[in-house]
């Protein structure tokens, strides 16, 4: 489990924060510790924004330390007009972005034929990685300036246990055989890889630290089994549903080493993390040069994008 830390002072962005989620679990932790936190979900923001608010009440905290804004990360609009609405409400300060947003298709039933995004990429890397990376790229200006002015800023990327499906030569070509779960290791992996890469380019010279984690097997709505139609296909789900919780965490146990990342002081910029421990993440991941050349390759996408906000600092 997770100190508590006061968080006082600490601006902090978490994306992917549904309810029943690792981030909504993470955004209200956080906030009750004292940070000024910002949840994002694609939809249905109000009633998220509400939720944590009124958990927050119900413990003593302050309802305000928490807004909520939509994002999605398929859609450069998107992204770029969060970083413009985060910078002009919140003074240009930002000490914790923590990537958590994800998809995983099919979690019961893989696909062998991929999933694309709008702009023809495949969904999983699109949305887990590339959309993470147009996030972090667009806030990275402010990340810089609160590292320099507070001594530490720092990026938590939310990686998986099944980055190790897959090797670093499909970060670079397509899979030779699709799996859609082997899409999302692959996502996962190519975010251990970033945070790395942003711990080597920026950890001394900003105070920008990042590190990447497994926040273990979790029930959340990724994970729970599909709803079935039919009073019989109720039944169904809610016994796969409480069979599925026997055997996973609760969000809010699979939450504690974001919220570990995200809070402690010791934190080992670069390094992955499990347990709310440092841990041993696949040899595939520990390659550096792959880390510079995936970096450089994800650099040169998001420059392409019609409007760069990092570009505009």
């Amino acid at each position: 489990m997770a100190a508590p830390v006061d968080m006082t002072g600490r601006h902090v962005i978490v994306t992917g924060a549904s309810p029943n989620s690792l981030g909504y679990e993470t955004a209200r932790i956080l906030a009750s510790w004292g940070a000024t936190v910002v949840a994002t979900r694609v939809r249905n923001v109000p009633l998220m924004e509400s939720s944590l608010k009124d958990d927050l009440r119900k413990i003593g905290a302050s309802e305000n330390n928490v807004t909520a804004h939509s994002l999605d990360l398929r859609d450069p609009e998107s992204v770029e007009g969060f970083a413009v609405w985060y910078r002009e409400n919140h003074r240009g300060r930002l000490h914790v972005l923590v990537n958590n947003a994800g998809i995983h298709r099919k979690t019961f039933t893989p696909r062998k034929v991929p999933t694309l995004a709008e702009d023809g990429r495949e969904i999983h890397r699109r949305t887990n990685y590339l959309g993470a990376f147009h996030l972090t790229w667009a806030l990275l200006p402010l990340l810089q300036r609160s590292g320099l002015e507070s001594g530490d800023a720092r990026v938590v990327n939310v990686s998986s246990g099944l980055h190790d499906r897959v090797g670093n030569e499909s970060l670079f070509s397509d899979m030779p055989l699709y799996h859609s779960w082997d899409a999302y290791g692959l996502s996962k992996l190519a975010m251990i890889h970033m945070a790395c890469e942003i711990e080597r380019r920026f950890g001394e010279s900003y105070n920008l630290h990042a590190v990447a984690l497994h926040p273990g097997v979790v029930m959340t709505n990724l994970t729970l089994p599909p709803a079935f139609r039919g009073r019989l296909g109720k039944a169904a789900h809610r016994i796969g549903s409480l069979l599925t919780s026997l055997v996973l965490l609760s969000p809010n146990a699979g939450a504690q080493t974001i919220v570990m990342c995200a809070s402690t002081r010791a934190i080992r910029g670069g390094h992955y993390y499990e347990r709310c421990a440092v841990a041993e993440p696949s040899e595939n991941s520990r390659d550096e040069a792959v880390s510079k050349r995936l970096w450089d390759q994800s650099e040169r996408w998001v420059r392409t994008l019609p409007v760069t906000v990092g570009d505009a600092y």
